[in-house]
């Protein structure tokens, strides 16, 4: 049983047993219930220190557990009301709102109930993670020289070195900053290329947690529409001349939601027309090192054909190896490059050196080719394993394009269907899967959802997820269908 359903059952357990000790009283101890419930002793200790969290266990080093006492009396509830002006108010005292919406992103972060097939996840499934390997580079680089000391500002020299590599062409390690993940990384971009309330151009669809960034930032997404050759560059030099903005956010290589690859005639044209607009091109290489076994030679990144520094490139370890493993770059030329730097010293002055070797340890150690093969190959495996069962169950709902990289799969739904109700009736099923709407900066053309089948045990997971969510079609799906779908 994966780890985290072990522990969760073992708290509920225990929580229903707590009527058999007095405030006060000693619980069993970890050896027993070890061999009582059949789990491990990490499951028995961080089941325990849930309860703890929780209020409702005390745990005494050397003693054991007991049941916590209750509390003497009920903290005063306060009023907090007040900081709904607070939150609201602009520098001149207006109300204007002012809220940040999470709920794109925490879909894909929150982990689902138990026995829920996680279908919304947004990273590599533990058994996928290169976890023996990381636990030996973070022992190695804790060993290093100096390894606890400060890091450069820029990063290690070594790892940045690494990173213009992967990027190619022009980049040197000179243009490289290491930051604390993606996200982290197009949040420092953004700040610096667009000042509030200024526009910045967007993917449609496109991934909600960069949506949250610009909105966080009093930016303004406006969408340009992809298809299945990546962003459509007659609407881009449009978006750009209506809208004046001077910052293009993208995902050249296996788009996410939609998974598609900008087509090889129109990488050149992209940056042209940027280019003319004096904006900036943010890259997102975020699933670079997700390719599936039957890809083919990947396109460079765009940064690779740019020595005129339009490129802004965000290049990523997390997505292959681990959500906590926050390990990023950017890379840029001019004196963007300054800009960057200043604020992602002033955010958070810089990554973790201990995080940074292990980085370089886990990149030059033997087992990170074969940890990408091995993911590649089980990558596409499952693609190919949803997709089937999709087309063999659920015929009604249209994947117009099969990606070979990344870690999902964007459907369209059939006209007239609530998504809403749709990813509420698959939940009610046994399924989390993440709803389209949250993709799209403006109107939805239509219904959509996307299944990742990266965060979930199996082909054997997949094809009993797609099962279930068959029943949720037959509650929500509508009862007549058209079948003119176009592509995306």
């Amino acid at each position: 049983m994966h780890e985290r359903s072990s522990v969760i059952e073992l708290v509920e357990q225990l929580r229903r047993e707590f009527g058999r000790y007095s405030p006060g009283g000693k619980l069993p101890s970890s050896r027993a219930l070890v061999e009582r419930f059949r789990v491990s002793p990490v499951t028995v200790s961080r089941a325990l220190a849930q309860l703890s969290a929780e209020g409702l266990v005390v745990t005494r080093p050397g003693a054991g557990a007991f049941r916590a006492r209750p509390p003497r009396a009920a903290a005063p509830v306060g009023d907090t009301s007040w900081q709904e002006v607070s939150l609201s108010a602009d520098g001149a005292g207006e109300l204007v709102p002012r809220s940040v919406d999470a709920s794109g992103v925490t879909a894909s972060l929150s982990a689902p109930p138990p026995g829920v097939i996680e279908f919304n996840g947004g990273y590599l499934h533990p058994s996928l993670q290169p976890e023996r390997a990381m636990a030996a580079a973070l022992a190695r680089a804790g060993r290093r020289p100096g390894a606890w000391g400060r890091p450069p500002l820029d990063g290690l020299p070594e790892l940045r070195e690494w990173f213009a590599r992967t990027v190619g062409g022009p980049a040197t390690a000179a243009e490289v900053l290491v930051s604390g993940g993606g996200q982290a990384s197009l949040t420092t971009a953004l700040r610096a290329l667009a000042p509030p309330g200024a526009p910045v151009l967007v993917e449609s669809p496109t991934y909600p947690g960069m949506l949250a960034i610009a909105r966080s930032a009093g930016l303004r997404p406006v969408p340009v529409p992809v298809d299945a050759d990546g962003v459509r560059p007659e609407l881009l030099a449009d978006a750009f001349r209506a809208s004046g903005a001077r910052v293009f956010v993208c995902q050249p290589l296996f788009q996410n939601p939609t998974g598609a690859v900008l087509a090889a005639d129109r990488r050149a044209e992209v940056l042209g027309i940027a280019r003319e607009a004096g904006a900036f091109v943010v890259e997102d290489d975020f699933v670079r090192r997700l390719a599936h076994e039957d890809a083919g030679p990947l396109p460079r990144p765009l940064a690779a054909e740019d020595p005129d520094g339009v490129v802004v490139h965000v290049g990523s370890l997390t997505k292959a190896t681990s959500p906590s493993f926050r390990v990023s770059a950017l890379v840029a030329r001019g004196p963007v490059l300054e800009r960057l730097r200043a604020i992602q010293v002033v955010d958070s002055f810089f990554v973790p050196r201990p995080l940074q070797e292990a980085a370089l340890e886990l990149v030059g150690s033997p087992a990170w080719p074969r940890h990408l093969r091995s993911v590649a190959a089980e990558l596409r495996a499952r693609r190919d394993a949803m997709t089937a069962a999709l087309r063999l169950r659920l015929p009604r709902l249209a994947l117009p394009h099969i990606p070979s990289g990344g870690y999902h799969l964007w459907l369209r739904l059939p006209d007239g269907t609530d998504e809403t109700a749709f990813a509420a009736a698959a939940l009610r099923a046994g399924v989390a899967l993440a709803p389209g709407r949250p993709y799209f900066s403006a109107e939805p053309p239509a219904a959509h959802v996307r299944l990742s089948f990266a965060a979930v045990a199996g082909t054997a997971e997949i094809a009993e997820g797609v099962r279930r969510l068959e029943a949720a079609c037959e509650e929500a799906l509508p009862q007549t269908v058209r079948h003119d779908v176009p592509p995306l």
